[in-house]
């Protein structure tokens, strides 16, 4: 005799409910983690606050210099090169102005590891990206570094 024959009529067996739980939290898991649908074309700010970027928000409260998290302070991010910081790369292309990007390959995933004469690098395939605007300047990527919203308070730079 099995224990599942040993329960009462009517009464799930013990596999039966296991495997709901474990479907209904799977479900869970996967309703909390959904799609991210926010635009990837993120904007910049100039040293002043000014929006230099296209689409996204590059006012408001974070621009005041409440919210956001801090990246880098202005002097740490070189005029013509920029620094990966984390999962994001931030860039100044010319005096004042500040971009950012992700910093994950458009080609396989790798994280960026350098920005050099204005030429963000991959070291696992060598794709090369402009610190202007994230596009392709040698593959084999072949997509542009999706933009990141960022906001300039005094000498702070912050995610928006």
């Amino acid at each position: 005799m099995t224990s599942e024959s040993l329960q009462p009529q009517g009464t799930p067996a013990r596999r039966t409910v296991v495997a709901a739980m474990g479907a209904a939290g799977l479900a869970v898991a996967l309703t909390a983690c959904g799609s991210d649908n926010k635009s990837s074309s993120g904007s910049s700010t100039t040293q002043n606050g000014s929006n230099t970027g296209s689409g996204g928000s590059g006012g408001g409260a974070a621009a005041a210099g409440s919210g956001g998290t801090v990246l880098a302070k202005t002097a740490d991010i070189p005029e013509g090169g920029g620094k990966v910081l984390g999962g994001v790369v931030v860039t100044q292309p010319t005096k004042g102005e500040f971009k950012a990007f992700s910093s994950k390959c458009t080609h396989q995933g790798c994280p960026v590891n350098e920005v050099v004469n204005g030429v963000i690098k991959c070291p696992c395939h060598h794709s090369e990206f402009s610190a202007t605007d994230g596009s392709v300047k040698k593959g084999p990527a072949t997509q542009p570094l999706a933009a990141k919203s960022i906001t300039v308070s005094g000498d702070e730079i912050k995610m928006a």
